[in-house]
C-alpha cells in the first residue's frame, strides 16, 4: 500500500524527494500553541511536505493531526521502545529507545525545523539545527542570545503559513534545491 501526496502525484518512491519538515515543540501545549501547530502541519502537508516530530503529545501531536486532516504523510520518532507510545495521528512510528537523545534523529531527519513555543527539549532541537545548518523557523518560541547580544539563528515567523512558507523556502536552498 503506497501513499499519496495531497496532489495526487508520485508514491512511495517519492517520499523521500519530498521536503521534510520537523515540528518541535512541548508534549503539552496551550490549546493556543497546539491551534499553531496544528495550522503548520496543516500548511505543511498541504504544500507536498512530509511532517516529522518527536511523536508524542502536545505541539507534537497537534501538528500531525492538522497534516491528516489534508492528508499528509506524518513520521514520529519517538524516545521509548514502544511503537504504540506515539499520538494516533504519527503514520510512521520510529520508537529509538534513546530517550532525549532522538533529538538528534528528529532533526536529522528534517530539511527545515518549525519550532513553536517549547521547552528545554525543544531548545536541544533548535541548537542541534542551527548547529548542523538546518533552517530553524519559530512560532512563540525561544530566542537566543550570547553575551546579551542577540544571535542569529531562529527566523521568527508571525503566524503559521509564514513558518511553513519560509521553512520551505530554506528547506530547498538547505537541500541545495531552488
Amino acid at each position: 500500500m503506497g501513499v499519496t501526496p495531497p496532489d495526487g502525484t508520485g508514491g512511495p518512491g517519492e517520499i523521500r524527494g519530498r521536503p521534510h519538515v520537523a515540528v518541535v515543540g512541548s508534549g503539552t501545549a496551550s490549546p493556543e500553541l497546539a491551534a499553531l501547530a496544528r495550522a503548520v502541519g496543516r500548511a505543511v502537508a498541504s504544500a507536498g511536505a512530509v511532517v516529522v516530530c518527536g511523536g508524542l503529545g502536545g505541539v507534537m501531536a497537534a501538528a500531525c493531526e492538522g497534516a491528516k486532516e489534508v492528508g499528509g504523510l506524518t513520521v514520529g520518532i519517538v524516545p521509548g521502545t514502544d511503537r504504540h507510545d506515539a499520538a494516533a495521528s504519527v503514520d510512521v512510528v520510529v520508537a529509538t529507545g534513546m530517550g532525549e537523545a532522538r533529538n538528534v534523529i528528529v532533526v536529522h531527519s528534517a530539511d527545515a525545523v518549525v519550532a513553536v513555543g517549547g521547552e528545554f527539549g525543544t531548545l536541544s532541537e533548535i541548537a542541534l539545527a542551527l548547529r548542523a545548518g538546518i533552517p530553524v523557523v519559530g512560532l512563540r518560541t525561544w530566542e537566543l542570545r550570547r553575551d546579551g547580544q542577540p544571535v542569529f539563528g531562529v527566523i521568527a515567523a508571525e503566524d503559521p503559513v509564514e513558518a511553513v512558507e519560509t521553512a520551505l523556502r530554506l528547506a530547498g536552498q538547505h537541500s541545495g534545491d531552488s
